[in-house]
């Protein structure tokens, strides 16, 4: 099964409601895609209302969880 249609990330709208980047489906509705969908690596946004869906063109880096501060810094060891 194909896509409907290839759109990149920056042609989405992010909506806060859904809390979801959206793209005009053909049948009304939007197709959806979470940041957290990104973040997992999915690039395949769904429409609710139909069986369409496009694949998103993103740069898989831009999602990726931030560093964790705790993790990157030594911490001080006591001696008594």
């Amino acid at each position: 099964m194909s896509a409907y249609d290839e759109v990149e990330i920056e042609d989405m709208e992010w909506n806060e409601e859904l809390q979801a980047y959206t793209y005009p489906c053909p049948c009304g509705d939007l197709f959806q895609i979470t940041r957290d969908d990104l973040r997992a690596g999915e690039e395949i946004a769904r429409c609710p209302s139909c069986s369409l869906f496009i694949t998103v063109i993103y740069n898989p880096e831009d999602f990726a969880d931030p560093p964790d501060p705790k993790k990157s810094q030594p911490q001080p060891v006591l001696v008594a």
